[in-house]
């Protein structure tokens, strides 16, 4: 199964949170939760999202806080 699948399938039983609206603030924040955490390495080439626009998105994701950063990795603001 690939990334697509997997989160597509997730997606149908993963309540988002509603303040999120962007794309790519949903698909991140989708992938770091499902994955009990993932590094920049890790989303760039899951998600094919380069890292200049991956920044900003976890800047905004932590700024909310839905995520942190835990050493070398994002997780799920509540998995920490």
């Amino acid at each position: 199964m690939n990334t697509n699948q997997m989160l597509s399938r997730t997606a149908d039983r993963f309540d988002l949170p509603e303040e999120l609206t962007a794309a790519d603030s949903k698909l991140v924040y989708l992938f770091v939760s499902v994955s009990d955490g993932a590094t920049v390495d890790d989303l760039q080439s899951s998600l094919d999202i380069k890292k200049i626009s991956l920044f900003p998105v976890l800047d905004t994701l932590s700024d909310r806080g839905l995520i942190e950063r835990v050493d070398e990795e994002y997780v799920a603001a509540s998995a920490s």
